[in-house]
């Protein structure tokens, strides 16, 4: 269990979750890894730990480098349990650490544990910790994605621990973004975007603000890999994901009992598809709610269809609309569609939710029982009308 080293005496002594495949209803195929840093200079510092089932893993590789004991700051960025776990045990281990962490994560951190007897500071904007050769630098990031988090910046190292933003799910032994290929990781911070940040828009574009004036060669997350020579491009992704720049795209989402809502969503595919428009299908029987999130998150035109079963729409579809109203996308084209037999609510449902979201609504599609073939080609010239 051996520490990495990213810059001169700060090493990366996180670990690997091979095995995660979910995280509160996001699909995590690749795994994670939990990022915590040491910092080693005349004060030696640890910036974020990890989960409590992986205290060991992370307190071998502290081992490899420096008696754990010996650490005079901890650093807790963000209160979530992915990266708090192992605090009780490091605040055990580490008699003398001072512990770092913004106004709301004391709160939090007392709410979390029994911090009775934890040496707490509060950091903030201003505040200035000098280590020896180094400078500890903060930036309170409120709402991305929690009250508490914040960033840790090392201008000498020109080094932003910006915890959760930036970070993507994915279990390698690889540490840097580019070890594994820009376009692989990049999905990746874009369904973690999709998933866990969208929602707090406003509250990124104050933090990328704040970000902004730094000089960073050097972004390392508390998940996933690190980003050393792709610093322009992810924070370019950031800032448009942020402002819900959408491209020329339609994602189409559905579920079908008995075949007729899937025929629907082929005869608007097809239509998008004429017209040019990069188009997706997605059927919720095969793909997981948090991967279409990633394809919705730089989409135009969102179409969901459900057939009506007991009143309502699927409990697939419910599901869905569920999740993406928390997420909350926005400056979206919403289209809803369905097939019913003698009840026809689900897209009322569905466009209550585009209602919400405040989308452009189109017309929804629905018919009862089997569409034929005359109707479909009227759905695919009326969308292509509008499309014009």
């Amino acid at each position: 269990m051996k520490a990495v080293e990213i810059k001169k005496n700060i090493y990366w002594v996180g670990t690997i979750d091979w095995d995660l495949r979910e995280f509160h209803g996001y699909l995590t195929q690749r795994g994670t890894t939990y990022n915590a840093y040491l910092i080693v200079d005349e004060k030696i510092v640890l910036v974020d730990t990890t989960r409590n089932y992986l205290t060991k893993e992370m307190l071998l590789r502290i081992s490899s480098i420096i008696d754990p004991s010996k650490i005079d700051y901890i650093i807790s960025n963000h209160s979530e349990m992915d990266h708090s776990g192992a605090l009780p045990e490091m605040m055990k281990v580490c008699k003398n650490a001072t512990l770092l962490c913004s106004p709301n994560g004391e709160k939090n951190l007392k709410r979390h544990f029994d911090a009775r007897d934890w040496n707490i500071k509060i950091v903030d904007n201003t505040t200035k910790i000098n280590i020896g050769r180094r400078e500890l630098n903060f930036v309170l990031t409120q709402m991305v994605h929690w009250p508490d988090s914040m960033a840790t910046y090392i201008p000498q190292d020109k080094l932003l621990l910006p915890n959760d933003a930036f970070g993507q799910h994915i279990a390698s032994h690889e540490r840097y973004a580019d070890e594994i290929g820009f376009d692989v990781v990049f999905e990746e911070a874009k369904k973690y975007y999709a998933n866990i940040v969208m929602p707090y828009a406003s509250s990124v574009n104050n933090a990328l603000n704040q970000i902004d004036k730094l000089d960073i060669e050097m972004i390392a997350p508390s998940h996933g890999l690190i980003w050393r020579n792709e610093v322009s491009r992810i924070l370019d992704g950031y800032k448009k994901w942020d402002s819900d720049q959408t491209l020329n795209k339609a994602v189409i989402i559905y579920d079908t009992m008995w075949g007729s809502t899937k025929l629907i969503a082929k005869a608007i595919y097809e239509a998008f598809d004429d017209k040019n428009v990069t188009v997706l299908l997605r059927c919720l029987k095969t793909d997981h709610i948090s991967d279409i999130m990633k394809d919705i998150i730089d989409a135009k035109y969102i179409c969901i269809g459900s057939p009506t079963l007991n009143g309502t729409t699927l409990p697939s579809v419910a599901a869905f609309l569920c999740y993406m109203k928390g997420l909350r996308p926005k400056k979206r084209v919403g289209l809803s569609f369905g097939s019913f037999g003698w009840a026809g609510q689900s897209t009322k449902e569905i466009d209550e939710i585009f209602k919400v979201l405040d989308f452009e609504i189109w017309d929804s599609i629905k018919i009862e029982y089997v569409p034929q073939e005359l109707f479909l080609e009227k759905i695919a010239q009326d969308i292509k009308n509008k499309l014009i």
